[in-house]
């Protein structure tokens, strides 16, 4: 299979949105869930982005963006079909959660109508909390119940790199799992991507501009990107969250009739593509010389 073959497989997009392919997830793992909830909440997650919601001003992150959240999703739900492939059970409670927790996890960046702030970007420190409420909200609105909000909680907490699941109020071993998947989903979706490089300069900004950043420039952080990867992200992928990811090779065999893990592989190749960059550049401005691809704005 050519590369081409394998970018639109690892896209999963044919109309612009993933949504076609989530539904058909969501389906093939519960054909008991409520399709109708996902598509809703999918074009209502367009809109809080895009500010045709009266509730939300247009978001003006350029890094997280509605792109992200949906490639988050995509992750998820694939994450879900592998294990139910690999015959762990999914219930349609645990699927429904998971993929709204997925949602919801940096809604929290956005602002309201009416909101003073300038940019998402002052919302970007413990901005899970306000994504929690977010969802809570939109849960009472839809008449969802109380368990929803609760679960969907302690989903969104474990994509917060800082934390530590083992420290998390009681929680039972399907949220636990959701947790894992939408955790891992979130990793995934961003440093496999084919624009990550591309987008890092744009996380630097966003990271200064609300006052988190640990970094001096775009290119130091780049320059850690790697140690991160390795030091970090591998050992949260791993054990903390018992390496749920090597789920997506199962996904992608029974999906596709391709027995590869698409994601860790786009990741090491951006990785190493880094490396490639660090050893050649001493300064930002030599980045457009190996950068040339445009991050698209959704």
């Amino acid at each position: 299979m050519d590369n081409k073959s394998l970018s639109y497989i690892f896209e999963g997009m044919l109309d612009g949105t993933p949504l076609d392919e989530i539904l058909f997830l969501a389906e093939s793992i519960s054909p008991s869930i409520n399709l109708d909830l996902i598509q809703e909440v999918h074009h209502d997650l367009s809109a809080f982005f895009s500010g045709t919601h009266p509730d939300f001003q247009k978001n003006n992150l350029p890094y997280h963006n509605l792109r992200h959240s949906q490639m988050v999703v995509l992750a998820t739900i694939r994450l879900f079909h592998g294990l139910h492939c690999n015959c762990v059970p999914v219930t349609s409670d645990m699927l429904q959660k998971g993929l709204l927790a997925a949602y919801f996890h940096d809604t929290g960046m956005l602002r309201l109508e009416g909101d003073p702030a300038h940019s998402g970007t002052q919302y970007i420190a413990n901005h899970e909390a306000r994504s929690i409420l977010f969802l809570k909200n939109y849960a009472t609105d839809k008449g969802l119940g109380e368990d929803i909000s609760r679960d969907c909680a302690t989903i969104i907490n474990y994509t917060n790199l800082d934390s530590d699941p083992a420290t998390f109020d009681f929680h039972t071993h399907e949220i636990q799992l959701a947790g894992q998947v939408v955790g891992s989903a979130d990793i995934l979706a961003q440093m496999a991507d084919r624009y990550y490089l591309e987008c890092l300069p744009l996380l630097y900004n966003e990271q200064e501009a609300g006052g988190i950043s640990r970094h001096s420039s775009a290119l130091e952080l780049m320059e850690h990107t790697a140690n991160f990867y390795h030091n970090v992200v591998l050992k949260r992928l791993i054990t903390t969250f018992s390496n749920t990811s090597t789920a997506m090779r199962t996904h992608f065999r029974e999906r596709y009739k391709v027995d590869r893990n698409l994601y860790i592989e786009n990741i090491d190749k951006n990785i190493a593509y880094l490396k490639k960059i660090i050893t050649q550049c001493e300064g930002i401005e030599c980045l457009d010389k190996y950068l040339k691809r445009t991050p698209p704005a959704t």
